[in-house]
C-alpha cells in the first residue's frame, strides 16, 4: 500500500502557467475600464489581478479565470457582476483569447455600446452570456458562427429609466442569427427589440432545454412541436401579444417542468395531458 501511494504521488501533475500573452490580455482587458465599487450587488473580481507581485505570472489563480489544466490556456472567464465600467473595443485583447470555452460578462454597465463582430473569433465558445450589462443597437450576425454555443444568454439589456429595449435583432433576423447553432441547450434572448415569428427549425434541435423569449416581440403561429421536444424543460414565451398558438397534447414522459405563456395569444381549450 505505501508502495502504490508513492508510485501515485509521482505522476502527480502540476498545472501550468498561464501563457505570458494571455496574461498581458487580461491585464490589458482589465485596465481599459473602470472599476465602480459603489454599485450595488457587485464583486470587483479584477481588482485581484496583480502584474506583480505573488502570483502576478500565473493568471490562473486570478479570480474568475479557469486555465486548461494541461495546456495552461485560459478557457473560461467568468466576470459576471464584476463591478466593470466601460466599453469593450473591436480590437479589444479579451478577443485575443481564442481558447475561451466560456464567457460571462453579465450584470456589468458597457455605457450602450454594441456587441462587437470580432466575438465571432471566439469560435471555441460553447458558453456566452452578456445579459443585464447594458449593451445596445444590433445583435451581431458573427455570433451566428460560433457553432459549438450551447448556451446563449443577451436578455435584459434595458434601460430601466427610459424603458427601452437596448438591443435589437433586425438584420441579421432570428432566423439567421440561430440557424447554425444546432448545439444551444439554454437560450435567452428576452427584452430584445424585434417582431418576428419563430423559426419552425427551432423543433429540430433536439437538445433544447431552455427556451426563454419573454417580451420578444414575436408574433405568428408558434410551431406546436417545440411542445414536444425531447429534452426541453423550460418554455418562456410570455408577454408577445401577437404569438398565436393552441396546446398540442402532451405525452406522459413530457419533460417540461415550466411553461410560461401569460400575455401571450394562445387560445383554444387545455388539453387534460397537460
Amino acid at each position: 500500500m505505501v508502495l502504490e501511494i508513492m508510485v501515485a504521488n509521482s505522476f502527480t501533475s502540476v498545472q501550468p502557467a498561464c501563457h505570458e500573452d494571455e496574461s498581458f490580455a487580461l491585464m490589458q482587458f482589465k485596465d481599459s475600464f473602470a472599476i465602480h465599487k459603489s454599485a450595488s450587488l457587485c464583486d470587483p473580481k479584477v481588482l485581484q489581478w496583480k502584474s506583480h507581485g505573488v502570483n502576478s505570472n500565473n493568471c490562473c489563480s486570478w479570480d474568475g479565470v479557469q486555465c486548461d489544466g494541461k495546456t495552461g490556456h485560459v478557457i473560461g472567464l467568468d466576470l459576471s457582476s464584476s463591478c466593470l465600467s466601460g466599453s469593450i473595443n473591436s480590437n479589444s485583447t479579451l478577443f485575443n483569447l481564442v481558447h475561451l470555452q466560456s464567457l460571462n460578462l453579465a450584470g456589468n454597465n458597457f455605457n450602450y455600446f454594441e456587441i462587437r463582430v470580432s466575438v465571432g473569433q471566439l469560435m471555441s465558445l460553447t458558453y456566452l452570456n452578456l445579459s443585464g450589462s447594458a449593451f445596445s443597437g444590433q445583435i451581431p450576425l458573427e455570433i451566428s458562427n460560433l457553432f459549438k454555443l450551447s448556451h446563449l444568454d443577451l436578455s435584459f439589456n434595458y434601460d430601466e429609466i427610459a424603458r427601452t429595449k437596448l438591443l435589437k435583432l433586425q438584420s441579421p433576423n432570428m432566423s439567421t442569427l440561430l440557424q447554425n447553432l444546432t448545439s444551444l441547450e439554454v437560450l435567452d434572448l428576452s427584452e430584445v427589440e424585434i417582431s418576428s415569428m419563430v423559426p419552425d427549425f427551432l423543433a429540430n434541435f433536439t437538445s433544447f432545454t431552455s427556451i426563454i423569449l419573454y417580451d420578444y416581440g414575436l408574433k405568428g403561429e408558434f410551431p406546436a412541436a417545440i411542445f414536444q421536444l425531447p429534452n426541453l424543460r423550460i418554455l418562456d414565451v410570455g408577454a408577445n401579444g401577437n404569438l398565436k398558438g393552441c396546446f398540442p397534447k402532451f405525452h406522459n414522459k413530457s419533460p417540461l417542468r415550466e411553461l410560461r405563456l401569460g400575455g401571450s395569444g394562445f387560445s383554444g381549450s387545455v388539453p387534460s395531458s397537460i
